[in-house]
């Protein structure tokens, strides 16, 4: 059965356009519309990469084995995925999984820095997860 990817593409969407509009134009901004913008692609990297890693689990569910994956741990879900061609690097997705993490738990503005780096590298790994899961959509 072929995945509806349609949320997952929307998400990456709504994360690579503001992230490439503020690497573009970010210097012109106030201090202001600077944080503004790293806040809202914090909360876009949030929704990305829940959509990227619930995708994962239902390909994998759906193309390896029903419930290989219930109850399991987020890095046997990322070494699936890298066994299955849809990541690269297992390591780097518990990176953004840690800094999904941080999200829910914690505010401060050293956090919100790191989570917004580690947002836009995350970019091109959704693209790659999305790529992926495309050509493997059945």
């Amino acid at each position: 059965m072929a995945l509806n990817l349609t949320s997952l593409s929307q998400s990456v969407t709504v994360l690579r356009e503001p992230v490439e509009d503020f690497v573009r134009n970010g210097s012109t901004f106030s201090p202001l519309q600077q944080a503004t913008f790293r806040f809202g692609i914090i909360q876009n990297f949030e929704i990305a990469y829940e959509q990227c890693w619930k995708a994962m689990k239902r390909w994998i569910e759906e193309n390896i084995a029903p419930d290989v994956l219930f109850g399991t741990p987020r890095i046997e879900l990322f070494r699936r995925a890298a066994e299955n061609g849809l990541i690269d690097d297992v390591e780097q997705w518990m990176t953004f999984h840690q800094a999904r993490k941080s999200t829910s738990h914690i505010y401060s503005a050293d956090i919100a820095a790191e989570v917004y780096e580690t947002a836009v590298r995350f970019v091109s790994e959704a693209e790659a997860v999305l790529q992926n899961l495309a050509i493997r959509n059945g």
